[in-house]
């Protein structure tokens, strides 16, 4: 044991993090059984020691922000379980049409209440776009704008949003550019709740899997769902979007990115928020749209989701006192740990926000987007009825 403790103990020292030292990102052991859960667990059994309260950080998002810029994670990425949760990814499609309804389930259909607590006002459960933005609703709702100024919408467009959530992005672009959205979720609650947050607008969501939708849309858009395909799937995927979407439209997906291409996820991150999820790779990505579509544009704020993501913690936080009468302490230590060790992962530059814009045969005169709030929040929420009839060349001045 001494040995392992000492082993681990200079592990963290190389990341500058002490343990029972006295800055925020060092950690307090509380239970030495840790050292051995990290030695045969790695990041799983960093996770369920946390869970069970073997250890304490005031910041979880500086200690894994140290954690991933050193490069420590990779000294404990090969356990048993991670073996062989890679060869069942190898094996089998754990993101089939059989899995999928549970993978989604297990995250998404936990409580309306939860994400409503935790969210912005719109629920809208992807970064949010901080640039001119003063509050979460006001980043959110830029997010949403730039989405829709990406994709040059017109009034009377039909657009397809695949992942729809709660349907945020449907919502604004319907009330906002005069546009009709199909949404598609495998959600029982998202599909609830969106139907209702819609109201008459001419929103349609639907309880539907992405690989049985065969008809045409001006423009799809997909905010933070093909995290949930896997590798297996994504060239399905895309041809679905390429049959779909009209010849001269415009496919905006928004993903989480990894630097790396990988099959499978964080063992932990598997095991307790999203079941068989994955991150894509620029090159997973760019295999699966060659010779469908011409990339357009590749925008990375990653950056963003740091602080999206300690917002979300701390509306989760200080609404606390009242979730906790349908969730357990158990479940708070998990979902502190999940939001805040992803806001380190962002913040370390380890994981990516990116938002692709695809064409199918490129666009004419060229594509261009004004990104860096030159134009400030209060400037285009003014001028949305002055936008709706304009083409995108019009728009991107």
């Amino acid at each position: 044991m001494k040995a392992i403790k000492s082993k681990i103990q200079s592990l963290l020292q190389s990341a500058d993090i002490h343990i029972d030292g006295s800055r925020p990102w060092d950690i307090r052991v509380l239970d030495e059984r840790l050292y051995n859960k990290l030695l045969v667990h790695g990041s799983l059994g960093l996770g369920e020691a946390y869970m069970d309260g073997w250890w304490e950080a005031d910041a979880l998002d500086g200690f894994f922000h140290r954690v991933l810029s050193s490069g420590l994670d990779r000294n404990y990425a090969i356990t048993p379980r991670g073996v062989m949760g890679y060869l069942s990814a190898v094996i089998a499609n754990l993101q089939n049409q059989t899995r999928v309804y549970s993978n989604i389930h297990h995250h998404y259909d936990i409580g309306n209440d939860l994400y409503k607590a935790m969210l912005d006002k719109r629920m809208v459960y992807t970064c949010a776009y901080w640039d001119d933005a003063r509050s979460l609703d006001e980043a959110q709702e830029a997010k949403l704008e730039l989405v829709c100024r990406k994709l040059g919408l017109r009034q009377g467009q039909r657009i397809l949003d695949i992942g729809c959530g709660w349907g945020s992005f449907a919502k604004y672009a319907a009330e906002n550019y005069g546009v009709s959205v199909v949404g598609i979720t495998i959600s029982k609650e998202q599909v609830e709740l969106a139907r209702n947050l819609c109201g008459s607008l001419p929103v349609e969501i639907r309880l539907q899997d992405y690989r049985d939708v065969d008809e045409k849309f001006d423009h799809i858009v997909s905010l933070g769902m093909i995290e949930h395909v896997g590798y297996k799937n994504y060239k399905t995927y895309m041809e679905m979007v390429s049959r779909c979407l009209e010849d001269n439209g415009i496919f905006l997906l928004q993903t989480i990115g990894s630097n790396i291409s990988v099959r499978t996820t964080d063992p932990w991150i598997s095991k307790y928020i999203f079941p068989n999820s994955m991150l894509p790779s620029i090159k997973q990505i760019a295999q699966a749209i060659e010779g469908r579509f011409v990339m357009e544009d590749w925008h990375n704020f990653g950056t963003h989701y740091d602080k999206t993501l300690m917002v979300w913690f701390l509306n989760f936080d200080s609404h606390w006192d009242v979730l906790k009468n349908d969730y357990s302490d158990g479940f708070y230590r998990m979902w502190k740990y999940y939001l805040l060790s992803c806001a380190g992962a962002f913040r370390s530059r380890n994981i990516q926000l990116w938002q692709i814009v695809l064409s199918k045969h490129g666009v004419t005169d060229g594509f261009d987007i004004l990104r860096h709030g030159s134009r400030s929040q209060n400037t285009y929420i003014e001028d949305r009825k002055t936008r709706q009839n304009k083409n995108i060349h019009q728009i991107l001045q």
